[in-house]
């Protein structure tokens, strides 16, 4: 394993852990020594890595700190590539626009032997059928889902029965032919799964909802038996 190879390793195990590692997990991890380790995490404190801890009480990195992008396998460009044309192609406007942008902004700054490699890349998104889902109201929802405000919706259910249901919208699925919002309903007092073309009206409220969007989220993996993501 290249250096490169192994301090991008280094920052991605960093990542995973929310508290501080010690020094050896990261060495058996890594399969290197704990010297190497080290050494290692000196190196990416000079690149401007904010590593917080020292030997015998473990490190964690702190938020902020991007890895000059020349460290993606061929591979990675390639999954890259594939998410951000699956995303152009079947999410909403604005994000296709992001998705396209981020694959502009990684080929600007990859090497010339790697930028070829997303101009290149022989993964295609074949055509699906249309999503009943409108632009604006995914936009609204995912505006909802990070700011943890409340959406106020007109909902229809299978048999087109009208409710009107204030929500905690908390994470948005998406199908290959639907669009299906998790979120925990006043109405029914508890958690409920909307499917997007269902909705007739929605109204961003002023409200926050009461408790942390991560929590509901995590309560409501545990409730429906769905590995995190």
């Amino acid at each position: 394993m290249s250096r490169a190879h192994r301090l991008l390793d280094l920052i991605q195990v960093l990542r995973q852990h929310r508290r501080p590692i010690a020094g050896a997990v990261l060495a058996e991890d890594l399969g290197v020594s704990l010297r190497t380790v080290y050494r290692d995490i000196e190196s990416l404190r000079a690149q401007g890595a904010d590593i917080a801890g020292e030997a015998g009480l473990g490190y964690m990195l702190r938020p902020g700190f991007l890895l000059p992008p020349l460290m993606f396998s061929e591979e990675e460009i390639e999954a890259l590539v594939l998410g951000s044309r699956w995303v152009s192609e079947r999410a909403d406007g604005m994000l296709g626009v992001a998705a396209r942008n981020v694959l502009a902004k990684i080929g600007a700054v990859l090497p010339d032997d790697l930028k070829a490699n997303i101009d290149a890349s022989g993964l295609l998104i074949g055509p699906g059928e249309p999503i009943a889902a409108r632009d604006g109201d995914l936009v609204a929802i995912r505006q909802a889902i990070r700011s943890e405000h409340k959406l106020q919706i007109g909902y229809a259910d299978e048999h087109d029965r009208p409710t009107d249901r204030m929500i905690w919208p908390i994470a948005l699925a998406f199908y290959d032919r639907v669009r299906v919002l998790v979120a925990w309903c006043e109405l029914r007092g508890g958690y409920r799964h909307f499917r997007i073309d269902r909705i007739r009206t929605i109204r961003s409220d002023a409200a926050r909802y009461p408790d942390r969007r991560a929590r509901l989220l995590k309560a409501w993996h545990a409730l429906q038996g769905v590995p995190e993501q």
